[in-house]
């Protein structure tokens, strides 16, 4: 936290494209600046969306080498595809599938030089828009952030693919986006930093509040069509929130509690089988009672997600019963000198500890 900042920064992609069959148009869109295009992905992805992405690269020129995605995005399998990639001497990188594949595609580029395009299969973490990729540990533990110079040149969506994927991950996006709101308010009230370290824009700001109400306005329904697996008007909404407006807001207004407490909760090995989203969102009540909201807004929040079958409690990401040794091991986690939880809060480790196991409580009330 800081004073007055000198500079306000907003840094995007070049260009975003969402509907439906958007991944039809990947070669058309990519054939004015690039020859050759290496497609990653992991091996369930490949199935969905590589014989599709394959053909439109070769419909429009362009030169196509897929490649399978080890799953995790960790220093060993960027260091393995960065060789892929000079062997094969493309011009482009196209990272399909979740916020690992596409935060992986993003170094590889990073390493290789030339265009990047993110294809997200889900709309479940903010990830596709930005220009850092989150490392693991190849055992899935949160190690650092990686920043770039550069925004993918390219996000593509095709909403047909979001509302096939399986509805979890989806919901889960809806938890990483509602935290984007919260996080970027609580970064501008304390003169927090964006991910750039510059001071945030209203229009960050403001793009963040619209995500929020986009959310809560749509999120019901957009979760009832994809259980159908049906493109309603409602799924467009809340796919362009959980993708476009959410990684708009979290990179330009700077992210804060939910998040620190996110990457804490990685420490613990039973929350590797939770998605990112869903221990954020335990990560967002953990922030709200920090913040010390009063009584109605926390059940707002909380009802919200649970109408979501969004976790509220530590037991529904894994930790049940927690160990005080484990919860000290989370928040410490979270307070760690380069965690972005400084960006809107002056907090140490226990008050970090005292505020999980209270909104883990609150939590539970609903849930009983």
């Amino acid at each position: 936290m800081g004073g007055v900042h000198v500079t306000r920064s907003f840094k995007s992609p070049a260009a975003y494209v969402q509907g439906r069959d958007a991944l039809d148009q990947l070669g058309d869109r990519l054939a004015s600046t690039a020859a050759s295009a290496l497609v990653l992905a992991d091996a369930d992805v490949l199935e969905i969306v590589g014989d599709r992405a394959e053909a439109s690269l070769e419909d429009a020129g362009v030169e196509p080498t897929l490649e399978e995605f080890g799953g995790e995005s960790s220093e060993t399998e960027i260091d393995r595809l960065t060789e892929v990639a000079r062997e094969a001497g493309t011009d482009a990188i196209v990272g399909a599938g979740g916020g690992k594949a596409l935060d992986t595609a993003k170094a590889v580029r990073e390493n290789v030089g030339g265009a990047m395009v993110s294809v997200p299969t889900i709309a479940s973490t903010d990830a596709p828009t930005s220009a850092l990729s989150v490392i693991y540990s190849e055992d899935g533990e949160f190690e650092r952030y990686w920043f770039y110079t550069d925004h993918p040149d390219l996000v593509l969506v095709d909403t047909t693919v979001i509302a096939g994927a399986p509805v979890r991950f989806f919901r889960s996006g809806i938890a990483d986006a509602m935290a984007t709101w919260f996080e970027a308010d609580a970064v501008r009230r304390a003169d927090g930093e964006n991910f750039f370290g510059e001071g945030p824009t209203r229009a960050a700001h403001s793009l963040s509040r619209l995500c929020y109400d986009i959310l809560r306005e749509h999120g019901r329904s957009a979760v009832q069509a994809v259980e159908r697996g049906i493109v309603t008007e409602s799924v467009e909404a809340v796919t362009e929130a959980n993708t476009l407006l959410s990684g708009l807001g979290f990179e330009n207004g700077g992210i804060a509690g939910a998040h620190s407490v996110h990457n804490g909760l990685t420490q613990l090995e039973a929350t590797h089988g939770a998605t990112h989203g869903e221990k954020v969102n335990v990560g967002i009540v953990t922030q709200l009672v920090l913040e010390g909201r009063d009584d109605a807004f926390l059940d707002d929040v909380i009802e919200f997600s649970t109408a979501l079958e969004l976790p509220v409690t530590l037991a529904e990401v894994g930790v049940d019963d927690p160990a005080t040794d484990d919860l000290e091991r989370v928040a410490r986690a979270a307070v760690a000198e380069e965690e972005t939880i400084h960006n809107a809060f002056d907090v140490d480790t226990a008050e970090v500890r005292d505020a999980i196991v209270a909104a883990d409580v609150l939590g539970s009330q609903h849930r009983s």
